[in-house]
């Protein structure tokens, strides 16, 4: 298992309670698994089905394996104009 911490913004921390959190993940886990595994977290059941993750300031989709290194954040649904 390796530790990774998640940056988190806006509604995100507001719901988890930390701009950031740290979660247990298997070596070859993909950004689904973390997502899931922010789930598990105190108010984690309230974040949208799919939310936008970053890593290295690039957004991935939830199918990626996620790299070994690189700041990893959740980002919420951006608006403006």
């Amino acid at each position: 298992m390796t530790r990774r911490s998640v940056r988190l913004f806006a509604r995100y921390a507001e719901i988890l309670g930390a701009d950031v959190v740290e979660v247990e993940l298997q070596p070859d886990a993909h950004a689904s698994d973390l997502i899931a595994a922010l789930r598990l977290l105190p108010g984690g059941a309230l974040l949208p089905p799919a939310p936008f993750l970053c890593v290295a300031h690039r957004q991935i989709p939830l199918s990626q394996r996620l790299p070994d290194d690189g700041e990893v954040a959740l980002l919420p649904p951006l608006a403006g104009g």
